[in-house]
């Protein structure tokens, strides 16, 4: 993912949490803050409770590279997920589906898309 599609300063985190809002489900948080941008631009927070270096940095990469498939149908603003207690024993698909209905949630997936594979 670009660095141009990064929450990465503090200050811009701040904003986000201040200004914006939240919705979340069972495995993810997310604060999200309308802009005007030409892209969404996102910040991914996996505290040390989920568990060592490794398997936060691998939770991280699920996240990435599924927000990287839904990157034509986010909405332009900005947003921060942040993963819950339990999100490290999901597989990539499950990461994909909770991802997926908390980003509807927050309206932040254009209206009527669907995840091209469906169990």
């Amino acid at each position: 993912m670009k660095k141009s599609y990064r929450v990465k300063r503090e200050k811009d985190f701040q904003a986000v949490f201040d200004k914006g809002e939240s919705t979340a489900n069972r495995k993810f948080v997310i604060y999200f803050l309308e802009k005007e941008q030409d892209h969404f631009r996102v910040g991914i927070s996996v505290g040390k409770r989920i568990g060592n270096a490794v398997t936060r940095n691998a939770v991280k990469r699920k996240i990435r590279h599924v927000l990287m498939e839904f990157t034509d149908h986010l909405k332009q603003d900005d947003f921060v997920v942040i993963a819950r207690k339990g999100v490290e024993d999901l597989d990539y698909q499950q990461v994909k589906q909770n991802l997926q209905h908390v980003l509807k949630l927050a309206n932040l997936l254009e209206k009527g898309f669907e995840s091209e594979e469906k169990h």
